[in-house]
């Protein structure tokens, strides 16, 4: 069975807020964690999820993933700084004039 998944670039700017949430999705936190880490409740969380989505058009239905999916779309659109955190290389690094190694797609 082939799938296509309907992935727009964003129908409005993310809050702030919204934002760091993503952030925190792509580090891999939970809705709870992000919750304890923003010192908001979970329900917040989750309707900010549910925001996020929205504006991205990825809508829901039971084979869909809608926080991985969301993590992708904010990665492709905002940046990959989640591996910088982990520390992962990036495998589209190629060395510069200079010998520096510099990565030709998150920059």
């Amino acid at each position: 069975m082939e799938r296509f998944l309907d992935i727009r670039i964003l129908t409005r700017e993310l809050t702030p807020f919204e934002r760091l949430v993503a952030e925190h999705m792509c580090d891999g936190l939970s809705n709870s964690a992000i919750a304890r880490e923003t010192a908001h409740s979970e329900k917040v969380i989750e309707n900010t999820v549910s925001r996020m989505a929205r504006a991205f058009g990825i809508k829901s239905n039971s084979d869909t993933n809608i926080r991985v999916l969301l993590a992708l779309a904010y990665r492709a659109h905002f940046g990959d700084t989640s591996f910088d955190k982990l520390a992962v290389p990036c495998s589209h690094f190629e060395v510069g004039a200079d010998g520096k190694n510099y990565c030709t797609r998150h920059i």
